[in-house]
């Protein structure tokens, strides 16, 4: 919901942080793969109920992500580049609450029930890419990428905060799971309705 917002205050330090490390010789994918390691590195320190170490690996990789794309505008964005962004994305959103279920087990029914809202998101995400991707569709409104973006009530940032929030107040996972879960699925709905509104034909 915000991600569009955001982008015009963050894209100008990450884009020139990008240019740095283009110039340097670093790649958009190493940063990717290097954001995304980070990232599964916050899976044990959840389960651990290191919940400090989490937060700061998460925000790591956060920052990664930011940066592998500011990397791709500098050098021209590339189909694996955009391909390994988004799987290894989702893989980590997902990682990060199967790591809270490890460390919490006896919350694990909520954990399951937010990787299962995350499919929903992430199935209607990435359906509705392949078919405007089919019709020339494009868009910039979250900046230039790959793949069509497909907005929602729960996008990168909101994501963010949720996992910011089970962090920082772990206790209250349940009610977060289930309110950010539910946030999902009216995602999810609402990509659904855009995809009848723009496919219907």
């Amino acid at each position: 919901m915000f991600d569009a917002a955001l982008r015009r205050v963050i894209d100008p330090p990450l884009n020139a942080a990008g240019r740095r490390l283009a110039g340097a010789g670093v790649s958009a994918n190493a940063v990717t793969v290097a954001g995304f390691a980070i990232g599964l590195a916050a899976v044990p320190a959840l389960a651990f109920q290191r919940y400090d170490i989490a937060l700061a690996l998460i925000l790591a990789n956060r920052l990664a992500d930011g940066l592998d794309g500011a990397v791709a505008r500098a050098t021209g964005p590339s189909d694996l580049g955009g391909y390994l962004d988004i799987v290894l994305d989702f893989i980590f959103y997902s990682a990060v609450v199967f790591g809270v279920a490890l460390g919490r087990p006896e919350e694990a029914v909520f954990a399951a029930f937010l990787i299962f809202s995350f499919i929903g998101t992430g199935a209607s995400f990435l359906a509705y890419a392949i078919i405007a991707a089919k019709r020339g569709s494009t868009t910039e409104a979250r900046g230039r990428k790959s793949i069509f973006y497909l907005g929602g009530l729960t996008e990168g940032a909101e994501t963010i905060a949720c996992f910011v929030a089970i962090c920082l107040f772990p206790a209250w996972f349940p009610w977060i799971a289930g309110i950010f879960g539910a946030m999902c699925w009216l995602t999810t709905a609402s990509r659904i309705g855009q995809a009848v509104q723009s496919f219907d034909s």
